[in-house]
């Protein structure tokens, strides 16, 4: 078996990985959005492509795949309608910023009507291989794949993104063995913060945003992370205040059609229904003329309703980041105390923000756990930077383990 790194190695974004046996399967097809959008390598000829999350860093140029002849696409339903929605959305951007389009609508529509949509824990025949998918416990609908050869019995896993500890909306990924390893490597060199402590601060500083009648903005990725802040806002009695904007919208009401892959559906549930909608019960003026919060996106500030509620925001308000805030976007643009890009103009944020890490990726001990019990005979690191990736490798090396820190481009053969 031959795999290459069409991307997603060595880096963050752009996900692909396709293997070469007696079928070309894919892993993922996803891009990556920084200043500019970059894509993976050419991937031809392709029989089966597995996706394994929502995220557009996985899913964002699978529709591509759709011209002319069309794999077998595998995926669970939540990824299926999550994915369209991000991509959907992605479309539109590229067209209002007149970009060259990449695929079209038509592709999309294709790749949702195709695609064969997967139950957790369910093996199905693919000819030479079976194909299972098992909980990630990254969002909604995330699957670690396994890719079991029929003729020997080798299993090849891909973990996609997943996370061990359970989060309020997502349970614990499922720690498949096997005897190849494709895994994250996002967080090999650092812990998250204690989760339990991390929801404590979080409402405390929102707390005092509210005393203060202030607004606390709450820019969130709008598959994942959106749903677990509303989750948590609704168990500490902070629903009332809430007011969601946005994709965040859209992506809840998929996210609670599919209660089968959502731990603690009723705490969603109630948030949602308790929550204030804008742009069906209120308007974007509504929440800034009392103390409250807006869950909105964008996570990383780069679009979306945020840009227009920073502008508007008291002197008594915070903006609370929830995620990884990767170089050259808005969000870390503000957090280097460097004015932000609102439509082609540079804007001071003048309010003070926060950030909590409420990652829903692994930490370090939990990736080095899953290897562990995967127990592997080979284990490949992606999904990570340059430094992350090496050492994760390294020291995997050390353990006993052959491993491998691949660049996009690379091929590595073994025996399966």
């Amino acid at each position: 078996m031959e795999i290459q790194f069409l991307g997603g190695a060595s880096e963050v974004g752009r996900s692909a990985i396709l293997i070469k046996d007696e079928k070309r399967i894919l892993l993922d097809y996803g891009i990556k959005v920084d200043d500019k959008t970059e894509y993976p390598m050419q991937a031809a000829g392709v029989d089966i492509a597995v996706l394994s999350h929502a995220h557009l860093d996985h899913s964002g140029f699978f529709p591509s795949l759709f011209y002319g002849n069309y794999p077998t696409t595998i995926a669970t339903k939540p990824t299926i309608e999550l994915s369209e929605l991000l991509i959907e959305d992605s479309l539109k951007i590229s067209r209002r910023q007149h970009l060259k389009q990449a695929f079209f609508k038509k592709q999309l529509e294709i790749f949702a009507k195709k695609s064969i949509k997967y139950e957790y824990g369910v093996p199905v025949d693919n000819g030479d291989y079976y194909i299972t998918l098992y909980d990630a416990g990254h969002i909604s609908g995330s699957a670690i794949t396994l890719i079991e050869k029929v003729k020997n019995g080798k299993r090849l896993i891909y973990t996609g993104d997943f996370k061990i500890e359970p989060q309020i909306l997502q349970g614990s990924a499922d720690i498949v063995e096997g005897n190849v390893l494709l895994i994250e490597s996002t967080y090999a060199s650092r812990e998250h913060p204690d989760r339990g402590e991390l929801i404590k601060k979080f409402i405390a500083s929102i707390k005092e945003v509210l005393d203060n009648n202030g607004t606390a903005l709450v820019p969130s990725f709008a598959v994942g992370r959106a749903q677990e802040i509303l989750a948590i806002l609704y168990m500490n009695k902070l629903i009332d205040y809430t007011y969601i904007d946005g994709m965040a919208k859209a992506a809840s009401e998929i996210v609670i059609n599919y209660p089968e892959f959502t731990r603690n559906k009723d705490i969603l549930l109630g948030a949602l229904k308790n929550a204030h909608w804008i742009g069906m019960h209120a308007s974007r003026s509504e929440p800034l003329q009392r103390p409250s919060i807006i869950v909105t996106t964008a996570g990383m500030l780069n679009g979306g309703p945020a840009l227009d509620y920073i502008t508007k925001l008291n002197k008594n308000s915070k903006i609370f980041l929830t995620g990884y805030q990767v170089e050259g976007t808005n969000g870390r643009l503000m957090m280097e105390g460097k004015p932000i890009k609102i439509n082609g103009r540079r804007f001071k944020v003048e309010v003070p923000y926060e950030f909590f890490d409420f990652s829903a990726h692994a930490g370090k001990s939990d990736l080095y756990e899953y290897v562990r019990k995967s127990n592997p005979e080979t284990v490949i690191c992606i999904h990570g930077d340059e430094e992350n990736t090496k050492l994760f490798a390294e020291t995997l090396k050390l353990e006993g383990f052959e491993a491998y820190a691949p660049k996009v481009g690379n091929k590595i053969k073994i025996d399966f």
